[in-house]
């Protein structure tokens, strides 16, 4: 027994915790859990957890459907919002195959796959998100409008507003649960907060998201108010993004880093920005794979819509902050497209493999845009070779599927899962009557 697997078996007794929640992610992200007891640990840890594979999204049909659920010690955390008695923790898990094989259709296990590419070539991938969502005063239901918490914009700090209190709670849940949190402000539109995760590596980072928004559902509803990750709830105001900013370290170098270089930046991090901007496209339908992800894309408010990178350039898809003297392990580009409801393992995948191919084929970084890029006339964007993102899920499912990149990096059963899913959300919110048809055209047709 490793000395992570008895630090996690001592803490249980010590706490007096009396259940063991397992955590794992279907292929769109959803969490998923099972409850153990103590005494169940020990043979979980050595041979796993048995369930059916083909009630989960994706990951199993019914003639495969055994798969074992192996919790990841690393992760353990005690659950701070379940109190000091009857106390609850929990851990992710790696999904097996009935032989230990590790199971092809497991998220975690695509984003682990990718990160191995990338040590073998000497890198380490790091990330850091910049989560946003909404707070809202009622319970979502068919046909009622959201109404959010509050009415202060960007950085407002409204006095006693419920917003800076849910942070100051949600980042305490966070925190105690050794999640590190870097920032956090009210966003641009009524009701929309932002909290950042301190970087680290990206399966680590993948795992705080999924637990981020278990937590924030979870003190909101003990606030009395309701939290939604939806990427876009309202037409006039800005969607809720997760920017993510992405480095690569050599040990502890960072790669991204080279003194001297124009904006800082090392040939392996233009070659990187550059695999973004080939590969962007293709990635879409995962890093933004709702049909409400497209509405934050094509409506405003600093979501991007094209494929272009800038320095300090928020309207770009790709943005090199600003650099920091004497700080070189702080150099880092920032993808912008990518939402806060994605499953965040496939998106890191996808990100880094996007990368990595720039970095492999040595691809040169084009021109960067220092213009707004939405300001700009299509003609004048065409004539600076600045492409737009896909416009819809059905767009961006169409360049997915011709995408080697994402086949292979998925992996073929991942793949062709997550396709079938996207066409079949596509095809029911087609056939949808919507309030804005019955409006504009049932009076004059």
């Amino acid at each position: 027994m490793d000395k992570q697997t008895e630090f996690v078996l001592r803490t249980i007794e010590e706490r007096d915790i009396r259940f063991v929640r397992l955590w794992f992610t279907d292929v769109l992200g959803m969490l998923k859990s099972v409850a153990v007891a103590p005494a169940e640990l020990e043979g979980a840890f050595a041979e796993g957890i048995g369930f059916d594979g083909s009630a989960i999204q994706g990951f199993a049909r019914v003639s495969e459907s055994d798969m074992l659920a192996r919790p990841d010690p690393s992760t353990f955390q005690v659950l701070p919002w379940r109190g000091d008695t009857m106390g609850v923790a929990r851990m992710f898990c790696d999904i097996l195959m009935p032989d230990g094989s590790p199971s092809y259709a497991d998220p975690r296990w695509v984003l682990r796959r990718t990160l191995a590419k990338a040590a073998d070539q000497g890198f380490s991938f790091y990330t850091h998100p910049e989560i946003e969502f909404f707070l809202f005063q009622n319970p979502l239901e068919p046909g009622r409008e959201p109404i959010p918490v509050d009415n202060v914009g960007y950085f407002d700090h409204a006095p006693h507003g419920m917003g800076h209190d849910f942070r100051r709670n949600a980042i305490s849940v966070l925190e105690n649960m050794g999640i590190s949190v870097e920032f956090s402000h009210h966003e641009g539109a009524p009701g929309q907060q932002e909290i950042d995760l301190r970087y680290a590596d990206a399966l680590s980072t993948a795992d705080n998201i999924m637990t981020f928004r278990l937590v924030v559902k979870e003190v909101a509803l003990e606030d009395g108010i309701f939290a939604s990750f939806m990427p876009k709830p309202f037409r006039d105001y800005p969607g809720s993004g997760m920017h993510t900013h992405v480095s690569l370290f050599e040990g502890e170098r960072n790669a991204f880093y080279e003194a001297g270089a124009p904006m800082q930046l090392s040939g392996v991090a233009r070659s990187f920005i550059a695999g973004l901007l080939r590969h962007a496209p293709e990635i879409t339908a995962v890093t933004n794979q709702w049909v409400n992800s497209y509405k934050r894309l094509t409506g405003g408010g600093e979501a991007p819509s094209y494929v272009c990178w800038g320095h300090n350039n928020r309207s770009a898809l790709v943005r090199v902050p600003m650099y920091k003297p004497h700080k070189g392990n702080s150099t880092r580009v920032e993808f912008r497209s990518i939402d806060s409801a994605c499953n965040p393992y496939l998106a890191y995948a996808l990100i880094l493999a996007a990368g990595m191919s720039g970095i492999e084929q040595g691809l040169e970084l084009p021109v960067g845009a220092e213009d707004d890029v939405w300001s700009l006339s299509e003609a004048e964007r065409r004539a600076m070779g600045i492409e737009p993102l896909p416009s819809s899920l059905s767009r961006a499912i169409q360049v997915m599927e011709k995408s080697e990149l994402v086949a292979e990096t998925l992996g073929e059963h991942v793949f062709e899962f997550f396709l079938r899913n996207k066409r079949a959300e596509w095809a029911e919110y087609s056939r949808q009557v919507t309030a804005y048809e019955l409006d504009r055209y049932l009076p004059v047709l």
